[in-house]
């Protein structure tokens, strides 16, 4: 027995040592320093599993489905699987169960600086098979072969003693991808050549279990130093990636991706910018690039980073911006959320499927609006200030005393609000235009709507509005738009836009009894959103709904009118007249079952926002259908 136990610790030791040996590394201590933008999976495996419970894959494969389905998938794999295997030599199903543990997608900077004569960013794919390493290899080798007897360019380089097949490419040698992405045509400018295009490289090894694929052999070069024990700068390293690392992916999620946005945009501030060229003068002005990219507020944007997690009471998608706010102006600053109630008012009824609240402070977001504009364009505050100069001198005409900076700028508040209802009607415009309603706050909000009125009606050129009717002691004003029409709809019909003032907010919408709803709201028959069961709940995993930015969608009702109005429109092809030509015989709406039988699988989503002095956070969870359960 003492002979025994030795032994078995000895062999358990060996087995661990060597199970340490096989463990490949994750993405970001295999990565280098200088890299751009990752996309990952940590754990391919448990992403697959993950994915096959998940509402929308079994939704996809359920039965009744089946009829639709098939006949998508089936145009699917004639017109670009098929064609792409041909093209590349391979089938795709032979290496469909081949990600075991990372799949990892990345650009690298690899000496691009912008310049046309500079390298362009490396492109890398990482795929571990794990205990299908020997498989990997087998499929390699047959893939090597086909090339070569397919007469493609392919020889051998080592890298780091690891040997790598260099193959290559140009459009022409993936025809499938060149007609789905077509490029754009030349275009000669004057007195300047033409470039000429430059035939790609696909350098591709293994490692282990480890697929290492990559645009050139430097650009895989520093993967295979960090697998032998390179001491070169890795992904981990950049401080930036490491405290995104610590905060957004941490807890195993599912997916990941990061951008380095400090680093791309450090590049293009720095690329010179074109001189003219004065065989084609162009009528713009040119624009900095620097300049812009400061005044956007995007040069104080140092990352993007967003993470996928998935459990049993749902899934989760968080996007954060690092952007410090001591840094932060333009665009971030402008759409910063403030930290105030953005829970659904109580007039927001029930029966909405859209909402949206949005807390964003006007009157700081107009300046910074307005320091932008002149930053970026010269003479862009002074044409912004001409044209509402403009707009003043027309109203004047009717009303001596407007004035848009005084009775609609300053008068905004800091408050969003639109919500939305389930489509009507039944035809396809329906669907594309359901009733809604968009309100801001207002400081005085009668002033404001008469201005919006005012201003709305010389914008369309429709001097033929009536008069504002009374509606429960408030005043409804209506501006007639121009005609709407969709494809083989015929010719547009009218349609207007209603305007009205109440509760401290203005009010627009093209559907008026969504107006009339809103202004008889103080009767607080009707039951409210905000006691939706399971909203407080699902909030909570977005942050709460006190950060300033908060909505919700309910899919389950919104997938019941979609389902009827494509059924009922499919017969007269009004439907497939939304999708490009090519996609026409793809979807096949009179396939689509009776929404009952797939109902289960659709519930309700909420998304959160919030601005701290790190960032900004945007977050998205989407509880479990309970029929699913």
């Amino acid at each position: 027995m003492t002979t025994k136990r030795p032994r078995a610790l000895a062999i358990a030791l060996l087995a661990a040592a060597l199970s340490l040996h096989a463990a490949i590394p994750p993405a970001e201590n295999l990565l280098p320093g200088d890299t751009l933008l990752l996309v990952t999976a940590p754990d391919f495996a448990a992403a697959r599993a993950a994915a096959r419970q998940s509402s929308g894959w079994r939704f996809w494969n359920d039965p009744a489905m089946k009829p639709f389905h098939d006949k998508f998938m089936a145009q699917w794999n004639a017109q670009f699987i098929a064609p792409l295997e041909h093209d590349l030599g391979v089938k795709f199903d032979d290496y469909a169960g081949l990600p075991q543990g990372q799949f990892t997608f990345a650009i690298t900077q690899n000496g691009w600086n912008g310049a046309d004569d500079s390298p362009p960013p490396g492109l890398l794919l990482l795929l571990d098979a794990r205990e299908k390493g020997g498989l990997l290899k087998t499929d390699l080798d047959a893939l090597r072969k086909k090339w070569t007897e397919s007469g493609k360019s392919i020889h051998t380089e080592s890298v780091r003693g690891i040997p790598f097949s260099v193959v290559t490419l140009s459009s022409n040698d993936i025809p499938t991808l060149a007609g789905m992405f077509p490029r754009r045509p030349p275009v000669q400018e004057l007195g300047k050549e033409p470039k000429p295009e430059k035939p790609g490289e696909l350098v591709i090894g293994q490692f282990q279990s480890l697929l290492i694929a990559g645009s050139s052999t430097k650009v895989v070069e520093p993967v295979v130093a960090h697998l032998t024990g390179g001491a070169a700068p890795a992904l981990r390293d950049n401080a930036v990636f490491a405290a995104d690392q610590l905060a957004q992916f941490r807890n195993a999620p599912l997916y990941f991706a990061w951008f380095n946005t400090k680093a791309v945009f450090d590049v293009l501030a720095h690329v010179p910018q074109e001189p003219p060229n004065p065989e084609a003068p162009s009528i713009f002005p040119s624009l900095s690039t620097a300049a812009t990219l400061n005044a956007s507020g995007l040069m104080g944007l140092k990352s993007v980073s967003l993470a996928y997690r998935e459990s049993h009471d749902g899934s989760l998608l968080n996007l954060y911006l690092s952007a410090p706010e001591a840094a932060r102006q333009g665009i971030l600053k402008i759409f910063a959320a403030v930290p105030k109630d953005a829970n659904p008012p109580v007039f927001v009824p029930a029966g909405v499927v859209k909402f949206s609240r949005w807390r964003i402070d006007s009157q700081k977001s107009w300046a910074e609006l307005q320091k932008m504009t002149d930053a970026i364009w010269p003479g862009g505050l002074a044409g912004l200030n001409a044209t509402i100069d403009t707009i003043n001198g027309l109203a004047r005409k009717k009303d001596p005393d407007f004035d848009l900076r005084k009775n609609l700028i300053a008068n905004l508040g800091d408050d969003f609000i639109s919500y939305q209802k389930v489509p009507a009607g039944n035809t396809l415009a329906d669907l594309n235009h359901p009733p809604s309603l968009f309100l801001f706050g207002a400081a005085n909000a009668d002033q404001t709507a008469l201005a919006v009125k005012n201003v709305a009606t010389m914008m369309y050129g429709r001097p033929d509005a009536p008069e504002p009717r009374d509606f429960l002691g408030r005043k409804i004003y209506t501006i007639p738009l121009p005609g709407r029409g969709l494809p083989g709809a015929g010719a547009p019909g009218s349609r207007s836009l209603y305007c009205a003032a109440s509760g401290g907010y203005v009010a627009l919408t093209s559907d008026v009894s969504m107006l009339e709803e809103y202004l008889r709201s103080d009767a607080g028959q009707a039951r409210p959103l905000r006691d939706t069961p399971g909203l407080t709940e699902a909030a909570q995993r977005v942050g709460g709904a006190g950060n300033g930015l908060f909505g919700y969608q309910n899919q389950r009702e919104t997938m019941r009118a979609a389902f009827s109005l494509l059924k009922k429109s499919a017969a007269n092809d009004t439907a497939v007249m939304a999708f490009p030509k090519s996609f026409r015989d793809w979807m096949d709406f009179s396939l689509l079952p009776d929404y009952n039988q797939v109902s289960k699988y659709f519930y309700f989503s909420v998304y959160g926002g919030s601005a701290t002095a790190d960032g900004l956070s945007f977050k998205v969870f989407a509880p479990r259908p309970p029929q699913m359960n």
